[in-house]
């Protein structure tokens, strides 16, 4: 799968601000269909980061992932680069 078919955009709430800077983590709004592993090699290939963690929620807004990203990349850094601040 292509993975802009995999993961639409940032998913920016105050709770994803505050688990950007405490957990180094960033949220996304991604596909119903794809699973952790798919949405992990996505991310790492879109953004040329390090995933070590995925984990999925379903909520009224979709499917929402949460990737932890490996101490060697900030998640403000990656933020900054893809237009969330």
């Amino acid at each position: 799968m292509n993975p802009y078919e995999i993961v639409f955009h940032p998913f920016v709430t105050e709770k994803s601000m505050m688990l950007m800077e405490k957990d180094n983590s960033l949220q996304f709004a991604v596909s119903m269909k794809a699973n952790k592993r798919q949405i992990k090699e996505a991310l790492e290939e879109m953004f040329g980061i390090k995933v070590v963690k995925v984990t999925t929620r379903i909520g009224k807004n979709g499917k929402i992932a949460v990737a932890k990203l490996s101490p060697e990349y900030m998640a403000e850094d990656i933020g900054m680069r893809i237009g969330i601040f």
